[in-house]
């Protein structure tokens, strides 16, 4: 079992002087943040598929055991909606897959218009993933959630996303042999500009250190990111994880 925690993405300037040391360059931020942390979720993945250049640079500034998570494109996930998309899927893991042993789980992040009317497409698309790689699965209708998606996913040993916003987490279930974690917070109350929290996240943070631990003392990997928007500043929020775990 190996615990990875982190944040959703690192290249945020409202950092600088907190976070990471006032004179530092923007080309830097990864190496520093992989100081603090063992792991961080690729925001940019989801906008487009990273140049082979790019991902041989992000795995050259970062130590051996730093593990990347990355969304998959929205071309793929909100677009094309997984259908007829096999050429974008197979460009993006071509790319993302020059990390080697330094990739970790892939994240599929559905949209709300996403509905139990396309669970076909989603049975299709999954079974064509290859098992070589980790996939985790965020659903954003509820009405998607619910027995027949946990067994297919059981099926395939995709694990569904575990969503830190109270509205979404009793619908989680452990599902792969891995636990992933998604701290995304809310957006019409956090701006997560400042550099600094803006809500105490404590009380919060006590509970998913509990089940985090049960999953470790189970022999189970996990994988969790904070968003700038689940108290304002993730990597406060890392830290604070961290600490809490140590503690226990």
């Amino acid at each position: 079992m190996s615990l990875h925690i982190g944040t959703m993405g690192w290249s945020y300037n409202h950092w600088v002087g907190n976070f990471y040391p006032s004179n530092i360059k923007a080309q830097d931020f990864l190496f520093e943040y992989s100081k603090h942390f063992n792991s961080v979720e690729i925001n940019s993945t989801f906008y487009r598929t990273p140049s082979a250049s790019t991902v041989k640079q992000w795995k050259r500034q970062t130590p051996s055991n730093f593990i990347f998570s990355a969304k998959l494109p929205k071309s793929i996930t909100h677009i094309a909606m997984l259908q007829k998309c096999d050429d974008k899927l197979s460009f993006f893991l071509n790319n993302i897959s020059i990390l080697n042993d330094k990739l970790g789980p892939l994240l599929i992040q559905l949209p709300p218009q996403f509905k139990p009317d396309r669970f076909k497409v989603l049975r299709d698309f999954l079974a064509h993933l290859p098992t070589t790689n980790r996939f985790a699965l965020e659903v954003r209708n509820k009405d998607l959630q619910n027995g027949r998606l946990y067994s297919l996913l059981r099926d395939r040993n995709v694990a569904v996303t575990m969503v830190g916003r109270s509205s979404l987490r009793k619908a989680s279930e452990a599902t792969g042999d891995f636990i992933y974690i998604r701290w995304e917070g809310e957006r019409s109350k956090i701006k997560g500009n400042s550099g600094e929290a803006e809500i105490d996240r404590c009380s919060d943070l006590r509970s998913w250190t509990k089940l985090i631990q049960g999953a470790l003392d189970n022999s189970t990997d996990v994988f969790g990111y904070f968003s700038k928007f689940y108290s304002g500043y993730p990597p406060g929020d890392a830290e604070q994880l961290l600490v809490s775990l140590s503690n226990l």
